[in-house]
């Protein structure tokens, strides 16, 4: 089985996140929280020896505190090109640094097809 990481189409919902349709008839639905925890960027992914600086958006927030501080939905602000090989996204957090190629986005696609394929080593 190839895997494509080039894109057909996407669709974009700056409030509800990213579709793919890859060149392998793969389809990808990315949620705007998984794709903010997921940036690749060096200050998210500690890759100058620090320390990740993770986001859990996508996490269910915990119930039993009711007195959380509100955070407002992960959304976001723009998305521009990068080249023909990623996309850019600025985030209402104030992140922007993130380059999502579009192998990273077909490499953490949520689907069950690929989460059993990054099982088995094969994505």
């Amino acid at each position: 089985m190839t895997i494509s990481t080039d894109p057909l189409h996407l669709a974009v919902s700056k409030s509800k996140g990213i579709k793919i349709d890859w060149s392998d008839g793969h389809k990808s639905d990315f949620s705007c929280e998984l794709l903010r925890d997921e940036c690749p960027c060096a200050t998210c992914t500690g890759a100058h020896g620090t320390e990740p600086q993770r986001t859990d958006y996508s996490k269910p927030a915990p119930a039993a505190n009711p007195f959380q501080m509100y955070k407002p939905k992960i959304r976001m602000n723009n998305i521009e090109e990068v080249g023909t090989y990623a996309v850019r996204i600025d985030w209402n957090d104030g992140h922007n640094a993130g380059i999502y190629s579009y192998e990273h986005l077909r490499r953490i696609c949520p689907c069950a097809e690929c989460m059993k394929l990054r099982q088995e080593g094969r994505l």
